[in-house]
């Protein structure tokens, strides 16, 4: 398969880059060490920087106010903005915003992209998506608890839900919720949006995850839904959608997922480079002489090179024959590069030694934050048995 890029293409990755090197990488210590206002303001002026040159929503086409071409361009987009922690914030691709995006694109009504499509693409406002619940089992959503019940033409939505990702500033909610108990397991489910300033709805907690509790678009809340009454036409697509809109939601963000990992392994591989490079261990030789070193960095150019293919032979089947076709090659993805990538992190973060548990590099928060790539999006466990059984029955 040609993976050749365009001359276009290769300079919109290198301009992409770039920016990354002059603009994002230089204010990463704001993140690593919690310095919010800081931050923010820094991140909102590389925003209008990134909207000026005409890069701005990559997963979005023109149509919506996005510069979208192809799947695989933008997984080769999310490749680059993947390394650093804020790549994809700036570029206005961030999860949750970019999936619940693509989902009013896909099947909103025409108001419901006006009052919230338009502004959210724009980066005027963000979105959280609520759909794992603490007592259920977040790999089958088919088991969900909350529910959402039809009265005189309002929803009224009760339940509790967390791992609503970015929930604190937020202007709404998507929530998947239970509006047909008594129908089959896959249309009981449908996604209805509520804005946060609705009475009744209360964000519990930030959860403190791996001893770091985030803020604003990056936090993960724990909230619940205490008789949250919205309008019938807040509901997207029909009745007892849900289940397959949440496939169509995570499918083709699953391969955005992957490409962003292999961005946290480029940067990470990179990291170590120029420390091994400048850490002498005698007057006469750097750390990188080492043959164990070497190895090591052999190995995880290997793991990105052999995933890498594997992730953009799937985004391209995607493009070409559809996600109907290439959901196996989907299910493979997904947890094969959730486990390269904390590889190759491990393997960078043990050759900076003592230095690497520090936040003075960025290796620390990929090792803590990207465990979770084998856990979100459907567990290893649980892409494993379904792409084996897929196998075995076709």
């Amino acid at each position: 398969m040609n993976f050749t890029l365009s001359d276009k293409l290769q300079n919109k990755l290198n301009r992409i880059q770039s920016f990354l090197e002059k603009e994002i990488y230089p204010i990463e210590h704001l993140f690593l060490n919690h310095h919010w206002d800081e931050l923010f303001a820094a991140l909102e002026s590389c925003r209008l920087k990134v909207k000026s040159l005409k890069l701005w929503a990559p997963n979005m086409p023109k149509s919506e106010g996005g510069t979208f071409e192809n799947l695989t361009e933008l997984a080769l987009i999310g490749e680059v903005l993947g390394q650093s922690p804020l790549g994809h914030f700036v570029f206005g691709c961030q999860a949750p915003d970019a999936g619940n995006a693509e989902l009013l694109h896909l099947f909103g009504t025409g108001e419901q992209k006006e009052k919230w499509l338009k502004p959210l693409v724009a980066g005027k406002i963000r979105s959280c998506f609520a759909m794992t619940e603490p007592h259920t089992a977040g790999s089958n959503p088919t088991l969900l608890d909350s529910r959402a019940e039809l009265k005189d033409g309002n929803w009224h939505i009760n339940g509790r839900k967390w791992f609503t990702t970015s929930a604190e500033g937020a202007a709404f909610t998507i929530a998947m919720v239970v509006t047909n108990p008594d129908a089959p397991k896959h249309k009981r489910a449908s996604m209805i949006i509520v804005p946060l300033e609705t009475k009744g709805f209360e964000i519990v907690r930030n959860i403190s995850v791996m001893g770091a509790k985030g803020k604003g678009y990056f936090s993960h809340a724990e909230v619940t839904f205490n008789d949250c009454v919205v309008p019938q036409e807040n509901i997207i697509g029909g009745d007892g959608d849900g289940f397959a809109l949440a496939q169509e939601r995570l499918g083709p963000g699953r391969i955005q997922h992957c490409m962003r990992w292999l961005g946290i392994g480029k940067r990470s591989i990179q990291v170590s480079k120029e420390f091994l490079n400048r850490r002498k261990i005698s007057n006469s030789q750097v750390l990188a002489q080492q043959p164990l070193m070497q190895a090591a960095i052999a190995e995880s150019l290997a793991d990105l090179s052999a995933a890498r293919l594997l992730v953009l032979q799937t985004a391209s089947n995607i493009d070409n024959y559809g996600f109907e076709k290439a959901k196996n090659e989907v299910s493979l993805i997904k947890f094969h590069t959730a486990n390269v990538v904390q590889r190759v992190v491990d393997r960078s973060l043990q050759s900076l030694g003592g230095l690497g548990m520090t936040d003075d590099t960025v290796l620390s928060f990929f090792y803590r934050e990207e465990r979770a790539a084998r856990i979100y999006d459907g567990a290893d466990e649980v892409h494993k048995i379904v792409a084996a059984k897929r196998f075995l029955n076709s």
